[in-house]
């Protein structure tokens, strides 16, 4: 039996990890833009309030570029936005996040409908919310 789906259904994921904890930041829109990525610096700022500095490692998609961000980025200096060299997943530790969601999720698994992958998602990755090893072993950078 072959399953096919029947509509193509996208969901924008950002994620974040802190690289000494293993803790993620995780929001879901409906579509990356700047404002929904201003959204999850929000989170992050929320997240890590007590931090007195944030350095985000990034990859060039042209809303983590937005000139509309500039004022938010002023406004939480302790904000520091850093950027990957172009094509260099490799580099960046929320990539190995993403292949191990899916590779426990969606690798040769049909699940039906973008809610369900969602739920699935939730289920696994609500454990990540906190300081946890699991998340640093899979994230850490092996040189």
């Amino acid at each position: 039996m072959i399953c096919k789906q029947n509509k193509r259904e996208r969901q924008t994921t950002f994620g974040s990890i802190n690289i000494r904890t293993g803790q993620m930041v995780i929001n879901f829109s409906e579509r990356g833009n700047y404002k929904s990525f201003k959204k999850h610096l929000k989170k992050i700022l929320n997240t890590f309030s007590d931090a007195p500095k944030i350095i985000i490692v990034l990859d060039n998609v042209r809303y983590h570029h937005a000139k509309l961000l500039n004022k938010f980025l002023q406004e939480n200096n302790k904000l520091e936005l850093l950027y990957l060299p172009p094509y260099s997943p490799d580099l960046n530790p929320i990539e190995r996040a993403w292949w191990f969601m899916r590779k426990s999720i969606t690798h040769n698994r049909f699940i039906e409908t973008l809610k369900m992958r969602k739920i699935k998602f939730w289920q696994m990755f609500s454990h990540f919310l906190i300081p946890n090893e699991k998340m640093l072993n899979i994230c850490a950078i092996k040189y």
